[in-house]
């Protein structure tokens, strides 16, 4: 009788300790976000450290948000220069799929991203899940820097499409996509998250004027 009760006993203990344990464990991933908008701009407009600088701070808003550690990657494009090839803004999100903060898948793979993803107001939402202004709105902030073409490549007209590839915070231009996919016309262009139209400027007063905060795409590259 004695030797069964310290069994059960030692059961028991051994049930609480692992009760405790699960309860003091970390989840892996508190979110499951890999796609989201910038909240904010970190400050020099398009000036962003280059794509390094993009990226990093693409990782600094997800891990605030407990999604960090997932290669996040800007979506922006950069020019070709002396001695550096172009690079694809396609090219560095990864394979997919991506969602929101809420969950909802945006896109399947990286041809569906271009072609016919689920992006709009919406559905695009910062880290913290906010919605941000768009066109119709009494402040429309819609424009994401992105220097790509409608495809999500470099252009190469050799104008400045990047604004010194993101090292530029004054002078400059840069492409910008509209996340509401909407638009002061009807053109198509006006419509597109991706490529709709070139800034007046780099500094966060250029980018304001043109309907903007110099907000970025983030994506990531691996869950």
């Amino acid at each position: 009788m004695y030797q069964s009760q310290k069994i059960v006993c030692a059961g028991a203990v051994a049930v609480v300790l692992a009760l405790g344990a699960c309860a003091t464990q970390p989840s892996a991933s508190a979110n499951p976000m890999s796609f989201f908008v910038t909240s904010v701009n970190p400050g020099r407009g398009a000036d962003l450290g280059g794509l390094s600088g993009a990226d990093a701070y693409c990782e600094t808003l997800a891990a605030q948000a407990g999604a960090g550690g997932r290669n996040w990657r800007a979506y922006l494009s950069a020019t070709a220069g002396a001695g550096s090839a172009a690079v694809n803004a396609r090219e560095r999100i990864g394979r997919g799929p991506w969602q929101n903060v809420k969950g909802e898948v945006i896109a399947a793979n990286v041809d569906e991203l271009h072609d016919n993803n689920r992006l709009g107001k919406l559905s695009s939402l910062t880290e913290k899940g906010e919605i941000i202004s768009g066109a119709g709105d009494a402040v429309t902030l819609h424009d994401i820097l992105t220097g790509s073409t409608p495809e999500g490549r470099a252009a190469d007209d050799g104008k400045d499409s990047t604004c010194g590839n993101w090292t530029q915070g004054e002078e400059g231009s840069a492409i910008v996509g509209h996340h509401d996919r909407k638009g002061l016309d009807e053109s198509v262009a006006a419509k597109s998250w991706n490529s709709s139209h070139a800034t007046r400027g780099c500094s966060l007063a250029h980018l304001k004027s043109t309907g903007g905060a110099g907000l970025l795409y983030c994506f990531a590259a691996n869950k």
